[in-house]
């Protein structure tokens, strides 16, 4: 089912973003959460990590939304024979002034897909860790920086496929979102269908459509700043809180949880957390953070984050289970 928002009431802001939503959900089907996590994380300048098996849509969303905003788009293919230099670029020797000229990699865009992130080796997610935290990338001792609007959306394989390897802990953490695709159900699978072979017959006569940017870069830098008025109140700051501490320190709450957990989630968690239940609010036409909005979101800020440890393992659980958990067991206010 198609996930729309009232547009009466909305700011100019809140209604492009809505149209943005709109234009997205016609291009990729069944995923609906998805797209709202992505404009989630546009809206709050982090970067996402799409993890599902292969044929979700994850590239193709990341397509879809790169044409509808203003900026430069560039895809990247992680293999296990990338170099730094592949992404960052590198300083050739120009032979018309006699020295050498720094020509940039795909990193220097305002909107890249790192593809298959988590089937590069370590040099290469060093490189790409000092880009999302620190916006800039280094090359032959000089410091380059990268656009004002820049995003990371990466795409990684279960780890369970082969040729993949886990992503640094600290490069995790600098993933605002990690996020989880599932497969369409039997009516969103026939509507693909049915999308994909208009798409075929439509080029097979030269009918391409043509995509509109949608939102430009100010637009967006405008939407930040608005979202940020969203009111979250402090008995809800204080739950949001509770919520990342229990990660720390689960046997609070139960002692069957007491030896899940071997790291919790650091204070970029509940940063990234107070920002996206608030994205999410002024998404939905609200001024205003609710309970649910937190424990929508808590999953996708959360799994990335958190270590799990061998004995939960061995019991059966996984982190979306253990975040659940948690949920269930902190009071709401």
């Amino acid at each position: 089912m198609t996930v729309t928002v009232d547009e009466a009431g909305l700011s100019p802001n809140q209604l492009k973003m809505e149209r943005l939503r709109q234009a997205l959900q016609k291009s990729v089907i069944g995923q609906e959460a998805l797209i709202e996590q992505l404009l989630i994380a546009l809206l709050t300048d982090g970067h996402v990590l799409l993890e599902g098996p292969p044929g979700l849509a994850k590239t193709r969303i990341i397509h879809a939304l790169s044409d509808l905003l203003e900026g430069t788009f560039h895809r990247a293919q992680f293999t296990p024979d990338l170099l730094p230099s592949d992404i960052t670029g590198t300083e050739i020797f120009n032979t018309a002034e006699g020295g050498f000229q720094f020509r940039p990699g795909p990193l220097f865009c305002n909107l890249l897909l790192a593809d298959e992130v988590n089937r590069a080796p370590a040099k290469v997610q060093s490189a790409l860790l000092e880009a999302m935290a620190e916006r800039q990338v280094t090359v032959a001792g000089k410091t380059y920086p990268l656009p004002r609007a820049f995003m990371v959306m990466a795409t990684q394989n279960p780890l369970e496929q082969e040729g993949t390897y886990p992503l640094p802990e600290a490069q995790l953490d600098r993933f605002m979102l990690h996020i989880r695709i599932d497969y369409p159900d039997h009516q969103q699978e026939k509507a693909i269908l049915r999308l994909v072979r208009g798409e075929h017959t439509s080029h097979m006569a030269g009918n391409d459509a043509t995509t509109q940017v949608l939102l430009s870069e100010e637009e967006l830098f405008a939407a930040r700043r608005e979202l940020m008025d969203t009111y979250m109140a402090d008995n809800l700051e204080d739950y949001l809180v509770a919520l990342v501490m229990a990660t720390r320190n689960p046997a609070a709450y139960g002692a069957d949880l007491a030896d899940s957990l071997t790291y919790g989630a650091s204070p970029r968690a509940t940063i990234a957390l107070d920002l996206a239940v608030r994205a999410k609010a002024w998404l939905s036409g609200r001024d205003f953070v609710t309970p649910d909005d937190i424990q929508e979101m808590a999953p996708s800020v959360l799994r990335h984050r958190i270590g799990l440890s061998y004995i939960a393992e061995a019991n059966g659980m996984d982190k979306d289970r253990l975040i659940a958990e948690l949920i269930s067991r902190v009071a709401v206010p």
